[in-house]
């Protein structure tokens, strides 16, 4: 079994994922949105339904893909500790371009 972040090392797999963000899609919608092969979208999309990322939908002849976001909370619980960085970092940039913008105004 494949670790959470197994499964996002693959840029495939994060592919398929950005594009299931929008909405359910079958593997005929993915296979033209990112222009990869059928075969290669059927596979990366077995690793992600086998590790939770995503369920399928059966509807009559097609499978809908689509997100769970349980395995999404494991990567932010993860991510937790680190958000200092980013929240700090991210507030001196805010405080740079509205110092920017008041100059311009100026």
């Amino acid at each position: 079994m494949l670790s959470t972040f197994e499964v996002l090392s693959s840029a495939v797999r994060r592919d398929i994922i950005a594009q299931l963000r929008r909405g359910p899609s079958s593997v005929s919608d993915l296979n033209e949105a990112l222009g990869i092969s059928q075969p290669v979208v059927s596979k990366h999309l077995r690793v992600l339904r086998d590790t939770g990322f995503v369920r399928v939908r059966p509807e009559g002849q097609r499978r809908w893909y689509e997100l769970r976001t349980e395995p999404f909370r494991e990567v932010d619980q993860w991510l937790e500790p680190y958000r200092w960085m980013w929240e700090d970092r991210l507030d001196r940039l805010g405080r740079h371009l509205d110092a920017q913008r008041e100059e311009n105004q100026s």
